[in-house]
């Protein structure tokens, strides 16, 4: 009997998720997640502290994580949450200090450099140029240092 796919999400730690958020919503042509209507549902149910959120974007938001999902998937309406291709940005203490051990490949297609600089422009930034047999890619990092490859 083949297993049902499971729904997943990739976790990415950070030191301020929401402008992480607004990093890889642009890098990817996501949309950062709307959970204003779970977050005010939560807090007028008195499950949820009003310093657990914060006002992002003019809405608001759970302070210490947030997602961006695929425009193109179902989400959840009364949450806002993605149903799909989803990354989750969550809050922690500490700084990132060593080489990432799971990574996004971006494909742009045609234009590597011209995303390359669009990336630079949105606060990436170039960490070398590889080229090997196997192909030609830009290794980036994100505005908190996680790498990215751009091919």
């Amino acid at each position: 009997m083949t297993p049902t796919p499971l729904h997943w999400k990739l976790v990415i730690d950070a030191a301020d998720p929401h402008a992480q958020a607004d990093f890889w919503a642009a890098a990817l042509g996501y949309e950062v997640e709307d959970n204003s209507a779970l977050v005010e549902r939560l807090l007028s149910l008195g499950a949820l502290p009003a310093e657990a959120t914060v006002e992002f974007h003019g809405r608001p938001a759970f302070r210490d994580l947030i997602a961006v999902r695929h425009p193109d998937d179902p989400y959840d309406k009364e949450r806002g949450t993605g149903l799909g291709r989803r990354l989750l940005f969550q809050r922690v203490p500490e700084p990132k200090t060593v080489k990432n051990r799971l990574h996004l490949d971006l494909h742009p297609g045609e234009g590597r450099t011209d995303e390359v600089e669009r990336l630079e422009g949105l606060g990436a930034s170039v960490l070398r140029q590889v080229k090997e047999p196997a192909g030609a890619w830009v290794v980036m990092a994100d505005p908190e240092g996680n790498e990215f490859c751009v091919h």
